[in-house]
């Protein structure tokens, strides 16, 4: 089933299956459990109801980040109460990601308290809180790691608190919502992210509209509409090469340099925001890096997420991925999962997935007297110096 040239790309790195369901695990369940390339937590409690998470590393260095936390969303005492669910896509390397795992929710949880409550503006001023101190680490490190200014990520969003419910997006990750359709008595895919890819028509027009004196602000390249020809998404977190230029000369590599300088910035750290009321008939969130999506049509996860028990549904939606990825390229699941990291990723992207169940009954309360709760998803292995 699979081809010889491919055979040959693959041998070198063929190895035992590392992600059975039955194998054993490593690490506890508490912070989750780590099988071969997978990490997972398989089921948990969050203030409005059940969660599943899942991640699997398709790079030599996990490039995707995740987090979920529970519980206050400040540090007043009567501040509010609720869910937060962060997805990090990284690309050109794990450093953006990773520092967005770090601080992006310490950034939230101040403004929240600053501001004595929720908002749309309070999740904005933390991804631009959280961009100015990446750009600013990149300045401390710029002689000594200039490649830094090459890295970014992708940042999603959702905070569930009093009965609404927020989305951010900056990117190409997406949350996907399952409402019951009453009256066909089913359950119906609802995208609530808005994608920041420039392989979307829209998104190029507003590239176009923000930089009409440039020409060349997207282009097609080898099939693929990417901004300045060098990156597929328009908006995200780090990136410093396309936001400042100070960061587009020497000593940065010169595939990342532009041959003519910019005066304002190319791509944009500003999240898109959704906020809207939750109703009883809004039974599930999946939140994903652009990984799963490449795999699962919206409406496909949603149908595996109500066909299949919640314990372990990330997991399975991580699954059913993998399963589209062997069958694009013509091999069996069974030999795929036999593919080291690295190698990997010609075959898909890290993935990650957080499935978050939504109690009718929990969604709407504003305290919580739970025990906080902090995932960080994404055990990772190591890549081998």
């Amino acid at each position: 089933m699979v081809s010889t040239t491919l055979m040959k790309l693959v041998a070198p790195c063929w190895k035992p299956s590392v992600e059975g369901e039955n194998s054993n695990n490593r690490g506890g369940d508490v912070s989750g459990r780590l099988d071969g390339l997978l990490w997972y937590k398989d089921s948990g409690h969050h203030v409005n109801g059940d969660f599943s998470m899942a991640v699997i590393q398709a790079n030599n260095l996990l490039e995707d980040h995740s987090q979920l936390e529970s519980g206050p969303l400040s540090s007043l005492e009567s501040g509010p109460h609720g869910t937060f669910v962060g997805i990090y896509d990284g690309h050109g390397g794990p450093e953006a990601s990773r520092f967005l795992n770090e601080h992006l929710f310490n950034n939230f949880k101040k403004f929240t308290s600053e501001n004595q409550g929720m908002s749309a503006d309070v999740i904005t001023k933390a991804f631009l809180a959280t961009e100015e101190e990446f750009l600013s680490l990149v300045k401390k490190q710029w002689i000594i790691k200039p490649l830094l200014a090459s890295v970014g990520s992708c940042c999603l969003v959702g905070v569930v608190c009093s009965g609404l419910l927020y989305i951010a997006n900056a990117g190409d990750s997406r949350v996907v919502l399952g409402r019951l359709e009453k009256t066909v008595k089913q359950v119906k895919a609802v995208q609530l992210s808005i994608e920041h890819n420039a392989s979307i028509e829209s998104v190029r027009e507003e590239l176009r509209s923000l930089h009409p004196d440039d020409p060349q602000i997207v282009v097609l390249k080898h099939k693929v509409w990417r901004v300045k020809g060098l990156i597929q998404v328009s908006r995200s977190i780090g990136d410093a090469y396309l936001k400042r230029q100070e960061f587009n000369k020497e000593p940065l590599l010169a595939k990342f340099r532009l041959s003519e300088p910019f005066h304002k910035p190319i791509l944009k750290a500003e999240p898109t925001i959704l906020v809207q009321k939750l109703y009883p008939e809004d039974q599930f969130l999946i939140f994903a890096s652009d990984g799963l999506w490449e795999q699962l049509t919206s409406q496909e996860a949603v149908d595996i997420v109500q066909n299949y028990p919640r314990n372990g549904i990330a997991r399975k939606l991580v699954k059913a991925a993998l399963h589209e990825a062997a069958k694009k390229r013509e091999m069996r699941y069974s030999d795929l999962k036999k593919i080291d990291r690295g190698v990997r990723r010609h075959f898909h992207d890290d993935i990650t997935v957080v499935v978050l169940f939504l109690d009718s009954h929990l969604v709407s309360r504003s305290c919580w007297h739970g025990p906080l709760l902090s995932v960080k998803g994404g055990g990772g292995v190591p890549a081998s110096t």
